[in-house]
């Protein structure tokens, strides 16, 4: 089964780390998209920098930004396949933003 993992942080959560930590930090990101059970993965750019486009009435909408006005932004996904939920847990508990205080939210993605 398929799982998206979606990465969420607070803005500028790895500021505080060394060069060295964050190389360590970007190598077990790159060993994780590596897996073989990751099969499409991406680092977004930060939420500034983002559209939120709406319909209403017919008219199209657009903000500048995320709309949810929140501490924590989705910073990247992670797309795998996975056998069940406990699999799939275990690799979003490997996600480095996870021990900096982000959340990674594990949802089953819909078969076509």
């Amino acid at each position: 089964m398929r799982y998206a993992l979606m990465i969420y942080t607070e803005a500028g959560y790895d500021e505080g780390l060394s060069e060295v930590e964050r190389a360590a930090m970007l190598g077990e990101y790159a060993a994780l998209f590596d897996d073989e059970r990751c099969v499409g993965a991406a680092r977004l750019q930060p939420a500034e920098t983002a559209t939120s486009v709406r319909v209403d009435g017919g008219r199209t909408l657009m903000t500048d930004g995320p709309f949810a006005d929140t501490k924590e932004v989705l910073g990247g996904f992670c797309l795998l396949e996975a056998d069940n939920l406990d699999e799939a847990i275990e690799l979003a508990a490997r996600i480095p933003a996870v021990r900096f205080g982000g959340t990674v939210e594990v949802r089953p993605v819909v078969q076509r």
